[in-house]
């Protein structure tokens, strides 16, 4: 896949561009012809629901550096936000004409597995009769059709709906526009009725061309034409001071106004009438900040995350089996076992059922006093929620520090939030000026005439839907000195003006920076006293300039850095005395790799810990974090085999450095596909 140049100022990669270059590697999963069919379909669809959250918010963010008349260049990296906002542009376009071509690419391997994707100008007389009916039953009472002249004003499009934008040639070759909303109550795609071994899919945009004539047949016109624009508006949230309001409501009625968010991009296919696009665009009111992208003839690509799989296990993943924790039983006490020693959950790869487990046992049993939980996301349906809701019921103190602010969550988490209140339990809101995204539940229980503390920490969200999919880690333990520090992370938020230290626990916004600052050091210190100094870390993103610079520093010192990052990635390794001694790979493959490692030192004397948080400016100093250190010398030796796993990927890792070509790692070794690896490891772990 071909990659734009990218734009480097001095020894950091601007935020927005390395985020554009992850999710290249995102649509290199879709291009990859080693991924089963369907799944690479799948990935087009990520590729392109990553791309409507980036405008949302970092476009968006950047747009409004250049509209407050702003530079914004020390902020990005060395990029004025004028300029940076066309970068990004041509950047979007190039990928977007990728994601076409892989399309096309998909279309014809499906073809040749008897899957066909069929257009409203190839349907056949039965499969006429079909689609006419599904129209009239399915798809139009669904439908809401907008009829435009010079006296109707436009009403606002919805963010990332997608629309079919009309003009019809009337006789005297007037012009008649309309606008039709693709319903989202629809599938997207339309199963027709299989023709032998041939499935016949059909999109519902390609529906309603089909039906054009019924739509509009009020209308005397000589042509009818139907293109697809879509919009993608500004995802902040604008908070009101009305004292009167909750911050609930506040919450809510910000989520309200996000609909009605300043326009930032608009995607339209670029065979429409030139008079057609000129229409729309005045109307919508576009202007030249705005990211204006010709593509194809269907957008909302991100729909391809739900492809049907047609009953073709063959063109699928394998489904894999999540395994139990060794030793750890789901039909004993986790309480139990847990007084007796730490256990680590490492998800998909092992179920995210203790987890529930653990709360159901609180909730029923009678010796649990309090539960205090942190929460960022739910699943849609979580057992998670009713687990504490039946503790409360069950008479159990609960405290839930819920995130109301989780971006794209927040409708979720306010609705679960009210269910909760109504059930009794205490409701903490975070933390003025900072999101709580620290995952950790700490729980007391009666045990003699003391109370005993079990809880865990972890580095993923408590959620049920994103724990098959996303890797994270979950420590159970009863460690009293890790979970008196747990127990003050509550205190502090329900009495923020204090800041609490912490003898074991690296809590942002506080500690981190400068905690990791005196690990980074002690590996300086090793290397300057003729010993090995040894830093491996595995996150998210990291795009923090203190953090790299701090990097850099130990790299200079003469550190070995070995470095996994899934995402954002503003550190260069390998520059010549700067970065000689980083190493940084990318890891993208089945799963969504979340989980996030630091480690200081080597074998018996490495200091590891499990963290919530990226190496960006809002983790460290903008949100509460927890990073837990692993004292239990057995885990210590799993995280350690399991981040060793992915270094030695040679089939799905990326080599990341100066060139930002998302280059395949390729070398010699037996061939290592870390995830699956990684599963092998844990069940080796059970048959021995």
């Amino acid at each position: 896949m071909t990659t734009p140049e990218i734009s480097i100022d001095n020894c950091y990669v601007n935020r927005e561009i390395s985020w554009l270059q992850f999710n290249a590697r995102v649509l290199q999963e879709a291009e990859d012809e080693s991924v089963p069919l369907i799944e690479r379909l799948r990935f087009l669809g990520i590729f392109s629901n990553n791309l409507d959250e980036f405008f949302k918010v970092r476009y968006a963010t950047v747009k409004r550096i250049v509209e407050a008349g702003k530079g914004g260049k020390s902020e990005l990296g060395g990029i004025k936000a004028k300029e940076l906002l066309e970068i990004i542009t041509q950047i979007v376009i190039k990928q977007q004409s990728e994601s076409v071509k892989i399309l096309n690419n998909i279309d014809k391997k499906l073809k040749e597995e008897n899957i066909y994707i069929i257009d409203e100008t190839q349907i056949d007389e039965a499969q006429s009769e079909f689609i006419k009916q599904y129209f009239l039953k399915t798809v139009s009472p669904a439908l809401v059709t907008i009829i435009l002249n010079d006296s109707v004003v436009l009403p606002n499009l919805k963010d990332t709906a997608a629309y079919l934008a009309v003009r019809m040639l009337m006789s005297g070759d007037t012009k008649q526009f309309a606008l039709i909303e693709i319903p989202k109550s629809v599938d997207r795609f339309v199963e027709l009725p299989k023709q032998g071994d041939k499935n016949y899919i059909i999109m519902v945009d390609d529906v309603l061309r089909y039906c054009l004539g019924d739509i509009f047949n009020i209308f005397e016109y000589k042509a009818i034409s139907a293109h697809m624009i879509k919009i993608t508006r500004d995802a902040e949230l604008d908070f009101e001071s009305d004292l009167s309001k909750s911050f609930i409501e506040k919450i809510s009625d910000s989520v309200k106004h996000r609909k009605i968010g300043e326009a930032v991009r608009f995607v339209f296919d670029k065979t429409i009438h030139k008079e057609t696009l000129r229409y729309f665009m005045s109307k919508m009111g576009i202007d030249d900040t705005d990211s204006v992208i010709p593509g194809g003839r269907y957008h909302n690509k991100r729909d391809y995350m739900g492809f049907p799989s047609l009953g073709r296990t063959d063109l699928l993943y394998d489904k894999i089996e999540p395994l139990p924790v060794k030793d750890l039983s789901m039909q004993d006490s986790i309480f139990n076992a847990i007084s007796k020693k730490d256990y680590l959950l490492h998800a998909p790869y092992q179920t995210f059922s203790y987890i529930v487990k653990f709360l159901r046992e609180a909730a029923l049993d009678p010796k649990v006093k309090t539960i205090k939980i942190t929460i960022y996301r739910l699943a849609e349906i979580s057992h998670v929620a009713s687990s504490l809701i039946n503790a409360a019921v069950n008479g159990k103190a609960v405290t839930v520090s819920i995130e109301l602010r989780a971006r794209f969550d927040e409708q979720a988490n306010i609705d679960y939030a009210q269910q909760m209140k109504e059930e009794g339990i205490n409701l903490i809101f975070g933390v003025t000026g900072l999101k709580v995204h620290s995952k950790m539940c700490v729980i007391e229980r009666e045990e003699g005439k003391k109370l005993k503390r079990y809880g865990f920490i972890s580095t993923g969200n408590f959620n049920e839907s994103t724990a098959k999919i996303y890797t994270d880690y979950t420590l159970f333990t009863a460690n009293k000195k890790i979970l008196k520090d747990v127990n003050q992370i509550f205190s502090f938020f329900e009495t923020n003006y204090r800041v609490y230290k912490y003898k074991h626990l690296l809590v942002s916004p506080h500690f981190t920076k400068s905690s990791v600052f005196r690990l980074i050091d002690n590996e300086i210190k090793n290397v300057k006293e003729g010993r090995e100094g040894l830093i491996r870390l595995k996150m998210n993103s990291i795009s923090s300039y203190p953090m790299i610079d701090k990097l850099y520093e130990a790299s200079r010192a003469g550190v070995k850095i070995q470095m996994i990052v899934r995402g954002i990635c503003c550190l260069i390794p390998g520059l010549k005395g700067m970065s000689d001694n980083i190493e940084v790979i990318s890891v993208v493959d089945k799963f969504l790799e979340h989980s996030r490692i630091y480690m200081f030192g080597h074998n018996d004397d490495t200091k590891l810990y499990i963290s919530s948080a990226d190496w960006m400016t809002r983790n460290i100093e903008n949100r509460v974090e927890v990073s837990c250190p692993i004292y239990d010398e057995d885990i210590k030796k799993e995280i350690i085999d399991t981040f060793n796993i992915s270094w030695n990927d040679n089939v799905k890792a990326r080599v990341l450095n100066d060139s930002q070509e998302n280059q395949y790692l390729v070398n010699d070794k037996p061939k290592v596909r870390s995830q699956f690896a990684t599963y092998d490891y844990y069940l080796n772990k059970l048959e021995n």
